[in-house]
C-alpha cells in the first residue's frame, strides 16, 4: 500500500476521500467505492500505486484525440478500479473486479519505470487511460511531474467525475484530455453510471479554462440516450459552453457487460447524432467503432476538404503542421509538444 492524497480525517477513525465527486466517508477497514483505497487506521492508501494493469503503446487517435499531436504514439498505461459502475463499460474486467472486492492484478511498476519505456519507445505523450485515471491519482501525479521533466506531453481519458482539488493538482501537469460524456440526462448518470451529471459538466467547463486541449466522446446507446432532444442539448452544451472548435466523438455501442439487452447503435442514428452535432455548430463531429464511416477524418471548416486523412486509427494523408493542404487555414490543435 501506498500513501494517499487528498482526503481528510472525521470523527474516531473515519475519513472522506477527496478525490472524486462521491467523496466517500470510509469507515475504518473499509474501502471507498471505487474498491482501490482503503482506511487504514484513520490514514488512506491507495492499492494500485505500484500495479499497471495495462500497458501498451498507442495511436494517440485512439484515445481518441484527433486534433492532438495527430500520427503520434502515445505511452498508455492503467490500474484496475474505477469510480463509476456503468452497467455498459468496455473495459469492465479492468474496472469492476476491484468494486466487486475481487483481488487488485498488475504488474510491478514505479513512475520512473514507466517514463523511461516511453522515452525508449519514443513516444510524445504518456496517456492515462484505461479503466479510469482518477482512481490511480497518486501514480499519475508522480509519472507526469517526471514525464514533463523528459519533455513528454500528459494526456488522460476520464469519465470527468474527479473532484475540485484533484483539477487543482492536475492542472499544471495535463496536456490534454479526452472526456466521456456519457449521456446528458441526471436519471441516465444515476441509473446507469452510479455518478451525477452535474459534477462532469462542471469540470469540462473548468478543463477549458484551464487551457488543456480538450475532447468530448459520447457512446450512443440505443434508446438509452440516443433521442434527438438529448442528442441535441448535450451538442448545444459543447458548443456554447466548451466551444465549436471542441472536437465530438460519437462512439457505437457493442453490447457487453451488463447490458446484453440492445443491439450495436443503427448506423442511421450515428449519422443523425453527426448531424446533429454539426447543426449546433461543432466544427469537428467524428463517428468512431464504425468501419469505413465518412466522419472519421478532419475536414478544413474553410474550404471543406480533408485536412487530415485517417482510416481506423492511422493517418493517412494529410496536414502534418495543422494546415489545411488546400487552402492553408490553420486546424484547431496542438501539432507539436
Amino acid at each position: 500500500m501506498h500513501p494517499a492524497r487528498l482526503w481528510k480525517p472525521l470523527k474516531d477513525t473515519s475519513l472522506q476521500c477527496r478525490l472524486c465527486s462521491h467523496f466517500c466517508v470510509i469507515g475504518a477497514g473499509e474501502r471507498g467505492r471505487c474498491g482501490v483505497r482503503v482506511n487504514q487506521g484513520g490514514e488512506l492508501f491507495t492499492l494500485v500505486y505500484d500495479r499497471a494493469a495495462a500497458i501498451n503503446i498507442d495511436p494517440v487517435e485512439k484515445k481518441p484525440l484527433y486534433h492532438f499531436l495527430p500520427g503520434s504514439r502515445t505511452f498508455s498505461f492503467g490500474t484496475m478500479g474505477c469510480n463509476l459502475g456503468c452497467s455498459f463499460c468496455q473495459n469492465y474486467s479492468l474496472s469492476q473486479p476491484p468494486r466487486l472486492g475481487q483481488p487488485i492484478e498488475g504488474h510491478d511498476v514505479t513512475p520512473e519505470a514507466l517514463v523511461r519505456a516511453a522515452v525508449e519507445a519514443k513516444c510524445a505523450s504518456i496517456s492515462y487511460t484505461y479503466s479510469e485515471p482518477t482512481i490511480f491519482f497518486e501514480l499519475m501525479q508522480d509519472t507526469a511531474r517526471l514525464a514533463k521533466d523528459r519533455g513528454l506531453a500528459n494526456i488522460i481519458v476520464s469519465n470527468g467525475f474527479m473532484s475540485p482539488e484533484c483539477l487543482d493538482e492536475l492542472a499544471p501537469l495535463v496536456d490534454a484530455a479526452n472526456i466521456d460524456l456519457k449521456g446528458f440526462t441526471p436519471k441516465f448518470y444515476e441509473e446507469i453510471c452510479q455518478a451525477r451529471l452535474d459534477p462532469v459538466k462542471k469540470n469540462l467547463v473548468r478543463m477549458c479554462g484551464l487551457g488543456w486541449w480538450l475532447e468530448v466522446t459520447t457512446l450512443i446507446i440505443p434508446g438509452l440516450n440516443d433521442s434527438p432532444q438529448e442528442l441535441a442539448a448535450m451538442a448545444a452544451f459543447i458548443a456554447v459552453e466548451l466551444g465549436p472548435d471542441t472536437p465530438w466523438h460519437l462512439s457505437r455501442f457493442h453490447p457487453d457487460f451488463n447490458m446484453q439487452d440492445r443491439p450495436p447503435t443503427p448506423v442511421a442514428t450515428l449519422e443523425a447524432a453527426w448531424e446533429t452535432g454539426k447543426k449546433a455548430g461543432l466544427r469537428h463531429v467524428y463517428v468512431g467503432n464504425l468501419p469505413g464511416t465518412p466522419h472519421n477524418s478532419t475536414h478544413c471548416p474553410e474550404c471543406g476538404k480533408p485536412a487530415i486523412v485517417r482510416e481506423g486509427f492511422t493517418v493517412t494523408g494529410g496536414s502534418k503542421d495543422g494546415k489545411c493542404p488546400s487552402c492553408g487555414k490553420r486546424i484547431v490543435g496542438r501539432f507539436s509538444v
